[in-house]
């Protein structure tokens, strides 16, 4: 009988904790903090503001992947995480499963999978690769898609960034994931988003 009591006050312990850690994950803080290396159909955006800026062998690039059906963005996503520093413990994020919205339109998902400790009081990024067919999603001509690669570099007109996510935490009892999709990052992007 003794060691029954123990084991169930062990057990209780430990859902105890696990639910700390649970709120604790819930109170960090998460919001897009920028995106990097920018590239349409194989140009670099870093360098551009505006599509007149791109030479002409960059729209003969962007022109040949627009007729094919194939305008691979990509770039990389920085997600700033900020735990309370008024939060008693770590949270410790073992994965983050993510889905893109461009314009309140769902793109793709992916997964972060790289385990995070987000310490009280202490900004932590979580960077990961982002690559996606535009004309998969928007319709439109060379000029918009360019247009809309160049907000999520920072120039360009304004474009709404979301990301839907689920993350996943370690817990005395194993990964606990979130019971269902929050938003931990909701941006405007582009030359006039401050405005």
């Amino acid at each position: 009988m003794p060691y029954l009591f123990l084991v169930l006050v062990s057990l209780t312990l430990t859902s105890c904790q696990t639910l700390r850690e649970v709120g604790q994950l819930r109170n960090v803080d998460f919001r897009l903090d920028r995106v990097t290396n920018a590239q349409l159909a194989g140009v670099n955006l870093s360098q551009l503001e505006r599509p007149e800026d791109l030479g002409p062998v960059d729209l003969l690039n962007i022109g040949n992947a627009v007729r094919r059906g194939e305008v691979p963005l990509s770039f990389s996503v920085i997600i700033e995480g900020t735990n309370p520093a008024d939060n008693s413990m770590s949270a410790r994020m073992t994965a983050l499963d993510w889905t893109l919205l461009l314009n309140e339109r769902e793109t793709i998902s992916g997964a972060f999978a790289e385990e995070t400790v987000l310490e009280p009081g202490v900004p932590t990024d979580i960077r990961f690769p982002v690559e996606l067919n535009l004309v998969e999603f928007f319709d439109g001509g060379a000029r918009d898609l360019v247009n809309l690669a160049l907000s999520l570099a920072g120039d360009g007109p304004p474009t709404n960034v979301q990301f839907q996510a689920e993350p996943t935490i370690r817990t005395p009892l194993g990964p606990m994931r979130y019971g269902e999709p929050i938003t931990i990052v909701h941006r405007t992007v582009g030359n006039d988003a401050a405005q």
